[in-house]
């Protein structure tokens, strides 16, 4: 049966004016006019899009699924305004959910007036004995309560540990295991479900999946994995290897696709656990965490590359990336750069890379995975960025204009729950970066969350991603007010924007983002 979609708008390279698509079997059949499309379908399933803009379907490239949905439908502190905000939620959100732990996302006392984070006393004087667990916006430190503290046995000896700061390191993830444990498998469940229904809503039909031991576990991954929903999960496992022999067999035991994602070579700017080159401006005597040097990185991506397999790092600091870049050089000049390029590797973040490091990994075809809602969020000359770095420091962070002309494959996504799934959002982060020079076109931005995302995961076929005749037929339909084709303010212009240009247009992103009406996967209707 062939479905014909009428009387709208098609973003599509092989026919920019298109108003009409036709799908059978799951693929795009064809693109055209409405009358064309009428006499070529006459038994077609007619749907009439009433102006609605076709689009090929997001992707978001680096998603933590049960953590999202603990955060849609438990306490999301990120519109917290205040450390005395902050405790007045968490009070709040006790007072109505009176039985078992307190599980929270998103505190940032970065842009707190206090810029103080909350203490371990601050929860003990509001929740008593109950345990909880309060993850700071970047997932790399947490607060927690002392019913919490007291259940991991030997906690004051793990690294990262404070008496009443938040937890980091070690520290932070014995912690979070113990929350983690507490919560029951049906919890886990419904917050997935949640999630994935959330990406559906969003116009994505695929998720990177970023699990490890650190994460949420192996029993969490496997129930990601074994998860049914209409959103495909692509799955990554952070857990470091050094032989070839033991990629393999950690591949086919978790039935990742790669080992990859956020195996942690260092932490975050935020919790000063990005390891540095130079101490923080705003913590003089602290470079961050390493969690794994060179050789260690060295001794993985060999291991993975023999094997053929994805490998990948959660890589920030600049410290950090001069390693990894180190490691790789290592590899390739064992291997060779078209084995590297073969494999996929990809790196997670990647905020503060130099214009060398750049040219190296688009040399040798490293993905870089990144998130410029991190820059809308944290940049600028007052964000948290220059508070951690500097002003001077914090305008080379997140170059993604720099890394798209060092031919470097880029996929965006939100790292959710530490930004928002909104793939619009990202896209229009993107186009309106702090730092002048460092943004990316609408139409660079896109390609980064549809088929870049798509190439990230393994899927290099060249059209899926798209709206051509063959691709699958993965696509959402928008309520999109207006389209233009439109170049940065501040980036040079590599393609005409005359509408003759064959250039295919996008929603306008400086008023209310698009509105979602439907999310369709391979032909099938997953949202709407």
């Amino acid at each position: 049966m062939t479905t014909l979609l009428l009387n709208g708008r098609v973003h599509s390279p092989a026919m920019p004016d298109a108003t009409a698509i036709a799908v059978s079997d799951g693929i795009v059949a064809w693109l055209g006019s409405d009358d064309v499309g009428r006499q070529q379908f006459p038994d077609a399933k007619i749907v009439d899009l009433d102006g609605g803009f076709v689009a090929p379907a997001f992707v978001d490239s680096h998603v933590h699924l049960t953590a999202t949905g603990l955060t849609l439908a438990g306490l999301d502190l990120r519109n917290a305004t205040s450390l005395r905000h902050c405790l007045e939620l968490i009070g709040d959100h006790a007072r109505k959910q009176t039985d078992g732990p307190i599980w929270a996302h998103g505190w940032d006392e970065s842009g707190w007036p206090e810029r103080t984070a909350p203490s371990t006393d601050d929860l003990d004087g509001i929740l008593g004995d109950r345990p909880a667990y309060l993850a700071r916006v970047d997932v790399h430190s947490a607060a927690a309560s002392t019913g919490l503290r007291r259940l991991v046995p030997g906690l004051a000896d793990a690294a990262g540990f404070g008496p009443q700061r938040p937890l980091t390191s070690d520290a932070h993830h014995l912690v979070r295991a113990a929350a983690r444990d507490r919560l029951t498998p049906q919890q886990r469940q419904l917050a997935r479900l949640a999630a994935l229904d959330a990406a559906a809503a969003s116009g994505i039909v695929a998720v990177h999946e970023c699990a490890g031991p650190d994460i949420g576990g192996l029993d969490d991954w496997h129930g990601v994995r074994d998860t049914d929903h209409g959103v495909e999960v692509v799955g990554y496992w952070g857990e470091h290897v050094t032989t070839a022999a033991q990629a393999r067999e950690l591949v086919d035991g978790t039935g990742a696709r790669g080992l990859a994602g956020d195996l942690f070579v260092d932490g975050a700017l935020g919790s000063h656990t990005a390891w540095l080159h130079k101490p923080y401006a705003d913590a003089p005597d602290c470079c961050g965490n390493t969690y794994l040097d060179t050789d260690a990185i060295t001794a993985h991506l060999y291991a993975c590359t023999e094997a053929g397999i994805t490998a990948g790092f959660h890589v920030i600091g600049d410290a950090a990336v001069t390693a990894v870049v180190i490691a790789l050089e290592r590899v390739v000049d064992h291997f060779g750069a078209q084995a590297v390029a073969r494999c996929g590797h990809r790196l997670e973040h990647l905020e503060m890379v130099t214009d060398e490091q750049a040219g190296r990994l688009g040399s040798w075809g490293v993905f870089a995975s990144m998130q410029p809602n991190f820059d809308a969020l944290w940049g600028g000359e007052h964000g948290m960025y220059a508070q951690r770095l500097g002003v001077d420091r914090s305008t080379r962070l997140n170059p993604l204009a720099l890394l798209a002309s060092q031919g470097v494959p880029i996929a965006f996504g939100s790292d959710s729950p530490v930004t928002d799934m909104n793939p619009w959002a990202t896209v229009r982060a993107a186009t309106r970066h702090h730092t002048a020079g460092s943004a990316i076109s609408a139409r660079a931005a896109f390609a980064a969350a549809t088929r870049g995302a798509w190439r990230a995961g393994g899927v290099r076929d060249g059209i899926t991603g798209t709206l051509v005749p063959g691709a699958p037929a993965s696509y959402a339909i928008w309520e999109a007010d207006q389209l233009e084709v439109r170049a940065p303010a501040d980036a040079v212009q590599r393609w005409s924007t005359d509408q003759r240009s064959r250039v295919p247009a996008l929603p306008r992103l400086d008023g209310l983002l698009p509105r979602c009406r439907q999310t369709v996967h391979r032909g099938a209707v997953i949202h709407g």
